[in-house]
């Protein structure tokens, strides 16, 4: 049995996940009593996607060994990995009551408490992970990325969290790397590489679709360095558009590092930032000559030597530059273009001329919903008779605390649950309006609620992620919906939500607009970024270390 358990774990080490699970029910049929088995069992199942059957396991061998805090900490998290956040947090704070220094509970509780709306609460948790282990880099860059979500962080404060990330993580690595050897030729067809762990059924596929099925193959060889653990559709279709397609998840970053030296890259793009499963050391290592941050979310690494891109309503030019570590470059028009990657649903009537009441909504991940945000909305509700909202938002004490802080009844509150695409598409046929949060703006649901049909008012803000929906709006032609102030968000939403033939014109409209905007202009948002890379290239050709113009580049 022993050596079948080691051939078992030798399997699962080796990535050999199906045969791994065998051994490891065969041990499990000789002596159910071993709690490590059932524990293992349990990552092997988890690491398939098979997220109930590995409550189960992590259940069992609790059962068989209660004081198993590894065990407790994967169901924690598997919990949270299947939307049932109470449970999850439960589990992790009765586990940290009795093991306060187990670091990775409390990164995984912080994940947990973000999800659930609890987003200052879910920085302390970030900041006692980061304390407990500060050479952890993940760790930190979680505390980063929280930040964002609480209004309590203005954007020095997010760059002071990013430069001490950079400081303490990748400033190390940033020494004499070895010479690069690409062919300084200002002309030639460059080597562009694209890192992500999404290339797949995510939201960034939605952006990264119109711009690789876009790029000019005769000046522009695409790479993917894919770091997906799983592969679909999607998938298939981003590949489709890639020269070269490399499968990274295995690899450290080091070794990632080295393969896109060995590749020629000449220039890397990071799609993440600081959001879970980064590739930020990569960079560090600098094994390209240019180097990017897009896409993930509009904000700032701290590192050196990077160029951000933004655009002219994220980042209006000469108004904040200095609170990005990397240089500012901004494209044409938008930070974002957008592709649906869905045929339907049509966009429907306006839902209140058939019910006669509005009905508000908003379905951005809730971990962008806050007091201030629910206060906010509670005003627009009370000012609007009759009016109802409908919100994604977990089950529990989540869904109790809305209510209660809307201060209206539940009848007039609809809650939903993460669904899949064209399910989650459906749900805008019963909305009227949307009502953005702060300071993290929509970004993917904002430009879905357009797509379908249904204005968004937006409240600008001091940090870049809360300026999402005034650069959206703002290509739109809307920008009288993207409010700098709460009393503005409110009157306007309320002067919308009273104003139903406009709202039933802008819906029938909303669609053909976006079509024709710049958000859904594949070609010209490509030759933008192409634009973009080729100015970079021809810097870094001649040699010269001197600043873009704040304007960046235009087509």
């Amino acid at each position: 049995m022993e050596q079948l358990f080691e051939q078992a774990l030798r399997s699962q080490m080796s990535g050999r996940l199906a045969e791994a699970e065998d051994m490891y029910r065969a041990v499990l049929e000789l002596d159910p009593g071993q709690a490590v088995v059932h524990f293992n069992l349990g990552i092997v199942l988890r690491h398939q996607g098979r997220l109930v059957e590995a409550t189960i396991a992590y259940g069992r061998a609790l059962e068989l060994q209660p004081e198993f805090p590894e065990a407790e900490n994967n169901l924690g998290t598997v919990l949270a990995s299947l939307g049932r956040l109470d449970e999850s947090a439960s589990v992790l704070e009765r586990l940290l009551e009795r093991k306060p220094d187990f670091a990775n509970a409390w990164n995984n509780l912080g994940g947990a408490l973000k999800d659930l709306g609890r987003a200052r609460d879910a920085i302390r948790c970030f900041e006692r992970a980061n304390r407990l282990q500060p050479a952890n880099a993940a760790f930190h860059s979680n505390l980063v990325f929280a930040m964002h979500y609480s209004p309590d962080h203005g954007p020095r404060a997010l760059l002071r969290e990013a430069r001490r990330w950079n400081r303490e993580h990748a400033g190390v690595l940033m020494g004499d790397p070895p010479p690069l050897v690409n062919e300084a030729d200002p002309d030639r067809r460059l080597r562009v590489g694209y890192v992500s762990a999404h290339f797949r059924e995510h939201c960034q596929a939605l952006f990264l679709a119109p711009l690789l099925e876009s790029h000019d193959r005769a000046g522009v060889e695409v790479t993917c360095y894919s770091d997906s653990t799983s592969e679909d559709a999607v998938t298939a279709r981003l590949r489709g558009h890639a020269d070269r397609w490399r499968r990274t998840a295995d690899l450290s970053d080091e070794r990632l590092a080295e393969l896109v030296r060995a590749d020629g890259i000449d220039v890397l793009v990071d799609l993440s930032l600081h959001m879970a499963r980064q590739r930020l050391l990569v960079l560090a290592r600098r094994p390209a000559p240019v180097q990017v941050v897009w896409l993930g979310y509009p904000g700032t690494t701290g590192m050196d030597g990077l160029v951000r891109f933004t655009d002219p309503w994220l980042d209006p030019p000469g108004a904040g530059d200095a609170l990005y570590s990397e240089e500012s470059l901004r494209l044409p028009d938008s930070f974002w273009c957008y592709d649906p990657l869905a045929d339907g649903p049509a966009v429907g009537s306006l839902p209140a001329l058939a019910s006669g009441r509005v009905t508000f909504g908003c379905l951005n991940n809730f971990c962008k919903v806050n007091p201030g945000v629910l206060r906010m909305w509670r005003r627009v509700l009370e000012r609007v008779p009759d009016s109802r909202m409908m919100i994604l938002a977990p089950p529990g004490d989540a869904r109790r605390r809305v209510v209660r802080e809307l201060g209206v009844g539940p009848e007039r509150v609809e809650f939903v649950e993460f669904a899949l695409r064209p399910d989650y598409l459906r749900h805008y046929l019963g909305i009227d309006l949307c009502l953005d949060t702060s300071p993290y703006n929509g970004h993917t649901t904002t430009l879905d609620s357009l797509w379908m049909g249904v204005p968004v008012v937006s409240l600008s803000g001091v940090t870049v992620v809360s300026r999402a929906g005034r650069s959206m709006l703002g290509n739109l032609g809307l920008s009288e919906l993207a409010t700098s102030t709460e009393k503005e968000f409110v009157d306007t939403a309320v002067a919308l939500a009273t104003d139903l033939p406009r709202l039933a014109a802008l819906r029938a409209g909303l669609r053909e607009r976006m079509r024709a905007s710049p958000l859904m202009d594949g070609p010209r948002f490509a030759r933008g970024i192409e634009e973009a890379y080729r100015t970079l290239w021809r810097r870094w050709c001649a040699g010269r270390g001197g600043s873009l113009s704040p304007r960046g580049v235009r087509s």
